[in-house]
């Protein structure tokens, strides 16, 4: 079955679902294969990880180390992972060939952001995904961008991406944080509600798009994970 027909399909199954559905539904569905979550474990991540942990600890996490992360960030994928009972997070790390070529000095950021997610961010996670049918996100339709017609499965190259979180709001979440007891990322509490690399996030100030201190002051909106046809989301494009 072609993979646009598939998730039309799976969008058409779980139109009335909630997220812990999909999400049985994905690790679970036979036709979509061998699926993998992959998770930055930053502001918001704890919700999808908490409910893979309910449905499955065992469940492929791919974490992927830039490097360039802040220390907050390294130290709470390992306090979540621990808490959680996720058995198979997997770190993954640019190619030390690919960063000692492009980015030696570690600077590349400055001059070309695009290049540095890709070397960081695209590439380690294609290498990742290789042996993957389909993948998990948490991405959501009130963020900015594309991510406003963010369905719950859509084709993504030659694999299907899977967003269980798609319909929830900011409301949702906290809800589920609060409900659950689940531990939040210390640098949410000092203003970070977007959580990136720590040359490439902000701060952001009261009244601000939450993702405003993500690539401040530039027209970049997304790292180049989530693309279509090789193309990167630059605000603007799409309504």
């Amino acid at each position: 079955m072609p993979l646009n027909e598939f998730a039309e399909r799976r969008n058409l199954l779980h139109r009335d679902s909630d997220a812990q559905t999909v999400l049985r539904h994905a690790l679970d569905d036979i036709q979509l294969g061998k699926v993998a979550m992959v998770s930055s474990f930053g502001a918001e991540s704890v919700v999808l990880l908490h409910m893979i942990s309910q449905i499955n600890p065992a469940t492929p996490v791919i974490f992927l180390d830039t490097e360039m992360l802040f220390p907050e960030t390294l130290q709470y994928q390992k306090d979540v992972a621990k808490k959680l009972g996720l058995t198979d997070v997997r770190v993954v790390t640019p190619s030390r060939a690919a960063v000692l070529a492009e980015d030696v000095d570690g600077l590349l950021h400055q001059a070309d952001t695009d290049a540095c997610c890709d070397l960081r961010k695209t590439r380690p996670l294609a290498a990742a995904l290789k042996d993957f049918d389909g993948w998990i996100t948490g991405r959501k339709r009130y963020q900015n961008g594309q991510r406003a017609a963010l369905p719950l499965f859509e084709k993504d190259g030659d694999k299907i991406k899977v967003n269980p979180l798609a319909n929830w709001g900011p409301a949702d979440l906290k809800a589920y944080i609060e409900k659950h007891n689940l531990p939040r990322h210390p640098l949410v509490a000092q203003g970070y509600p977007s959580i990136g690399c720590m040359p490439c996030t902000s701060r952001v100030n009261a009244g601000e798009d939450p993702r405003a201190g993500r690539w401040r002051n530039s027209e970049k909106e997304e790292c180049g994970i989530h693309f279509e046809n090789g193309k990167m989301v630059r605000r603007g494009q799409a309504a």
